[in-house]
Parts: structure tokens; sequence; C-alpha cells
């Protein structure tokens, strides 16, 4: 089974777009998140594809050389939602299962709140429900100590902070191979407008999000350092639908780089289910 490789333009934006798998595989829309670009997913993919899916991953906004737009107002949610939506448009997908690592998890819950009809099922991966995540920042659970990074990284220094001494700071904690990437001209100011457009101004409203009426499955891991089981747990509540948690024992943040397996697996449960 190969890969195609191929530019997406949607307006003026270039996204950088692989498609695999069995042509005529049940499709699948994996999401990334900060810092890493869609190679975060590489080690999923084989099981997905040798279990009959078809895989669509993208660089999304910030993270395309190609789609890099200059205004941080031009990297808020909706956005991100439409840019998605708009990759399947131009496949001619009309419904997917939905995957949603980290940033890519925020993306999804909202993807799946505003457009159920396109999705046959969500998992998201690190990152819980908005309204479970608020919960957990004013619950008086440790959420808010593990949240702490995003007043850096909404900062005017973050760039200068983050890409210091070799960008120490982000290999302490991400993934290597991302780390290179942000160290590209633009890239890591592309990143962070994620967390600027909005995590600035009237957040709640901008990260507001409705009930998710797809059957869902929620993957945490236990040694997560930015999202804590709070928010992992609480996301069943705003989900109408079957819903399935997934805990995963001693690995970190990095789920689709440190446990593909283990994800492919939860994916693959829920396409069979």
């Amino acid at each position: 089974m190969t890969t195609t490789k191929s530019q997406i333009h949607l307006g003026d934006l270039a996204f950088d777009v692989a498609v695999g798998g069995p042509e005529d595989g049940a499709p699948v829309l994996l999401l990334h998140g900060f810092p890493h670009d869609s190679a975060c997913f590489d080690g999923v993919l084989e099981p997905l594809h040798d279990a009959g899916l078809r895989t669509i991953t993208f660089d999304q906004r910030g993270y395309s050389p190609g789609a890099r737009p200059a205004d941080v107002d031009d990297y808020g949610l909706d956005h991100l939602v439409g840019d998605a939506i708009g990759v399947l448009d131009h496949l001619g997908v009309e419904r997917c299962l939905l995957v949603g690592h980290d940033w890519g998890g925020i993306v999804g819950w909202h993807l799946a709140a505003r457009h159920p009809e396109r999705f046959t099922g969500y998992v998201a991966v690190s990152t819980g429900h908005p309204s479970a995540v608020s919960a957990a920042l004013v619950s008086g659970s440790d959420q808010r100590e593990r949240s702490a990074y995003i007043k850096t990284f909404t900062s005017d220094e973050a760039e200068e902070k983050l890409l210091a001494r070799n960008a120490v700071l982000l290999r302490r904690t991400c993934p290597r191979d991302a780390v290179v990437k942000m160290q590209e001209p633009g890239a890591l100011t592309a990143a962070l407008n994620w967390y600027r457009a909005t995590f600035s101004g009237d957040i709640a409203t901008k990260t507001a999000c409705g009930r998710v009426t797809i059957p869902t499955t929620m993957v945490w891991s236990d040694a997560d350092s930015a999202l804590g089981r709070e928010q992992a747990e609480g996301s069943g509540d705003f989900v109408d639908a079957d819903y399935r948690f997934v805990e995963l024992t001693g690995v970190d943040h990095w789920v689709p780089e440190n446990a593909p397996q283990e994800l492919a697996a939860a994916i693959i449960a829920r396409a069979n289910a």
C-alpha cells in the first residue's frame, strides 16, 4: 500500500497532505498537535492500514510552510475547524473517523460538536472536551498548575525563550524531530499563534464547545505532565453517545510517538464498534 503526498489549496493557503492505506478502506482523519506536524502519526499509520483503514493526515495551519498567515487572528478555532472540513471536501470525503491529539484534540472536539454529520466517531487523545478542561481548571485540581506554561507561550518573548540555547526548553519536553522543525524560520511563531489566538481576550467564548453526539473514545496517559486525569475522565459528561475511556499506563504526553501501537488499537476498536 502506498502513501500519496500532495498539496491542497484552500484559498491562499497550501496544505501538505498525505493519504495512505487501502483505496476502499474506511477513511480516518488524524489531526496533530503542538509542536509536531503530521509526522507524529508515522508509527500509527501502518497498523491502521493493516486493519484496512485509509488514513488522511495533513500539516495544519502554521505547520505547512505554505499555510502561515501573518495575523494572529488567522489561527483562531473557526479557521482551524474550517481547514479540516476544507481538506475533507477537497478529497471528496463525506464521512470519516476523526482522531485528534493535543491541539488537534481541541480542534477535533469542535469538529465533532459542530459537524457531527461528517464523522462516524471521534478518538480524542490527551486533550479532553473543552468544558471538562475548564471545569478542571476551576475545581482545585492540579490542572491550573499543569497549564501554567500557556502564559509563557502567549507572551511576546515566547520565541526568544523557547529557542534560546539551541531550544533547550523545547528539547527538555518535546520530540526531537518536532524541535528541529520549530527552529526553521517562522515555524515556531506560527505554531505559537494557535495559543495566542485562543488564549487571549474572551477565552471562555473562544473555547466554548457544544456537546458531542457521535461515538467517542478518550485516550489519556497517566504520565502526561500537561493534561491531568480530571479533564480526561470528565469528558464523558459532555458526550451523548457511546463513550469509552482508555488509560495508558506509564506513557507521557506524546502518545502518538511513544505509544503508537496502543493508540492504533484504540482507533481500530472505535472504527469497528
